[in-house]
């Protein structure tokens, strides 16, 4: 169900110098920006809205988004050139949004992986299951001496009814990362209740834009449908923890 109230703040007031981890601003690369000029016009909106700072995480996902890391890092170094020419000076980085599958535990091993900040990557699973080894990817991530950011745990309808594996995953080590258009409805209200009954119980570490296109940018003009802003306003600051 949504929490529709009158009392309930449009998302963008919640956003101010906002240091986002998880877009998907690089050009050409995945399903987001299209082109130099989309990634443009993209980061310009978000500016307007309140965000200071942009880390572009692009999927890798094996035999749909075939990127590596030098490719992502090759791109990253033309469009910073190319956002600095045109008068964007605000911090841009780039990352991964890391498909857990067998592919990548080969990864894991072969080579380091591109980090939001530190140590720190952003992985995802499947919307359709989570990979029979989840757990056992978890440790090999934090052997390998990474902390493991799972994007938005709130869209994976397959833990809805039942809650308790996101507590397993965070007592596996795994910080949560919030969608902040989870908090408004964007993605149904069985994915905005979830978000809801995470941020009640304290367990959103993190949020993210995850801004593919201006639909999304649309969407931050709308008023949140969850009840438990003061707990999303505190995971939005948490992100300040990656500033550069």
């Amino acid at each position: 169900m949504f929490f529709f109230s009158k009392s309930k703040p449009v998302l963008k007031e919640l956003i101010e110098d906002y240091v986002d981890i998880h877009s998907h601003l690089l050009p050409g690369i995945d399903d987001g920006s299209k082109d130099l000029n989309m990634t443009i016009e993209l980061i310009q909106s978000l500016k307007k809205i309140g965000f200071s700072q942009f880390t572009a995480t692009p999927h890798i996902i094996k035999n749909i988004w075939d990127n590596d890391k030098s490719q992502i890092e090759a791109l990253l170094k033309t469009t910073s050139a190319d956002l600095m020419d045109r008068g964007i000076t605000d911090p841009f980085r780039a990352a991964a949004e890391y498909m857990m599958d067998d592919s990548f535990s080969k990864l894991l091993k072969s080579e380091p992986l591109l980090t939001i900040k530190d140590n720190y990557i952003l992985v995802e699973m499947s919307y359709i299951n989570p990979p029979m080894q989840l757990y056992d990817i978890l440790f090999e991530i934090r052997v390998a001496g990474y902390q493991p950011i799972l994007a938005h745990p709130e869209r994976y309808l397959f833990y809805h009814s039942n809650f308790g594996e996101y507590k397993k995953l965070k007592k596996a080590g795994c910080l949560l990362q919030l969608n902040l258009l989870s908090a408004v409805g964007y993605y149904g209200s069985n994915v905005a209740n979830a978000a809801q009954q995470l941020l009640e119980k304290g367990m959103v570490d993190l949020t993210g834009s995850d801004v593919h296109h201006q639909n999304h940018i649309k969407s931050f003009e709308k008023k949140t449908v969850v009840k438990a802003t003061d707990a999303l306003k505190e995971a939005i600051n948490n992100n300040n923890e990656f500033r550069f």
